[in-house]
């Protein structure tokens, strides 16, 4: 099995940093994609994510992902589902890399911990306010592409982290930095986003 303490630190974060993107945008294509690889000897995972492997796991998340797959392209609806995600997508992938690196420091598994919450974050807050941003338009296909965009980044970003763990980690970085840099604009989506999922479901 993987020993994290036989990874360098910045192959290791870098690693962690391209997963939570990833897990950011679809979490559950993420974990499936991770327990896929486990299962068929493609990627020893450490200890505290074996369960990643297990067959249940596999069929949960790969379930969620299809239903996220259509419920995503719904205009209006990926409203609601975006919006509720964000308490889902968040603390999930800060947990996976508490879990991946459990052979390390509490203080180093709290670091690992927050950085991958904090790159879901971002990376979720991009998503919903891109998606806040098409799902006004009339036409369906923009809100589509857009979609399938964010499920061929997130499922190859997970994939090209366990095999080019600092190729990932630059990417990730430069979409963090691109998000940071729209903030702005992401903050007026995001409450755009809640305003328009509070209205659905009053409606």
């Amino acid at each position: 099995m993987l020993n994290v303490l036989q990874i360098p630190p910045a192959e290791l974060f870098s690693l962690l940093a391209a997963i939570g993107f990833a897990a950011g945008l679809n979490l559950y294509a993420t974990v499936a994609v991770l327990g896929l690889l486990a299962r068929f000897g493609h990627l020893p995972l450490p200890p505290g994510l074996l369960l990643l492997a297990g067959w249940p796991v596999i069929a949960a998340s790969t379930a969620l992902f299809v239903i996220e797959f259509f419920a995503d392209k719904i205009p209006a609806f990926d409203l609601i589902w975006n919006a509720l995600h964000t308490f889902i997508r968040v603390p999930v992938a800060g947990l996976l890399a508490y879990r991946a690196t459990s052979q390390l420091s509490p203080e180093h598994q709290l670091l690992a911990a927050l950085l991958g919450a904090t790159v879901a974050f971002i990376a979720h807050s991009g998503k919903t306010a891109a998606r806040a941003a098409v799902t006004p338009s009339p036409e369906p296909f923009s809100n589509i592409t857009l979609s399938m965009g964010e499920d061929v980044l997130a499922i190859g970003l997970t994939w090209l982290a366990t095999r080019h763990p600092y190729v990932a980690g630059t990417l990730a970085t430069i979409f963090v930095v691109i998000i940071v840099l729209l903030m702005h604009w992401v903050i007026r989506a995001m409450r755009a986003l809640f305003r328009g999922a509070e209205r659905e479901l009053a409606g």
